[in-house]
């Protein structure tokens, strides 16, 4: 079992990005015909059939305005699907899987940030491997929360906060 939690896009940000995402485009869904799309609304794959969309999405800046933050130029914006309506968020995930869009073998990058919104470092992780590199991450007390990326695009997967 993960001692960390990872964190979903937030309710009330999904009703914002189905409208218009972070980059200002209007929410454009579609059927995922073959499914797999990384949903960061439940963190799972999409199955054939469903609706889904691709937004611009900052979360960063989202978490920044909750905290007063300042990130500065470490406020990135990046694509991330969702579900076209609301979903209900993030089910159980199956045994083999102790993270979300966990396969072995992959990479993936384990950005730290501070309370301020800075940046306090990274690290490529090869999973599995993520529970490592979280309690390595909040050993340091200055880290406030942590973002995983796919490594091929760059992608935000989730995030997990200070426990």
């Amino acid at each position: 079992m993960d001692t960390f939690t990872p964190r979903a896009v937030e309710p009330a940000a999904l009703t914002a990005l189905r409208s218009a995402d972070d980059a200002g485009r209007p929410f454009a869904p579609y059927t995922a015909e073959e499914g797999g799309e990384p949903l960061r609304c439940c963190l799972r794959r999409a199955v054939p059939g469903e609706r889904v969309g691709l937004v611009a999405y900052a979360p960063l800046r989202r978490w920044a305005a909750d905290t007063g933050a300042a990130p500065g130029a470490y406020d990135e914006v990046g694509p991330v699907f969702v579900h076209a309506e609301e979903c209900g968020g993030p089910q159980e995930r199956q045994p083999s899987e102790a993270y979300p869009f966990e396969r072995a073998g992959v990479l993936r990058t384990v950005r730290r940030y501070g309370a301020d919104g800075r940046i306090l470092g990274g690290r490529l992780v090869e999973l599995p491997g993520l529970e490592e590199a979280f309690a390595d991450a909040f050993a340091d007390p200055d880290v406030a929360l942590v973002h995983v990326r796919a490594v091929e695009y760059g992608c935000f997967l989730f995030e997990v906060r200070r426990p």
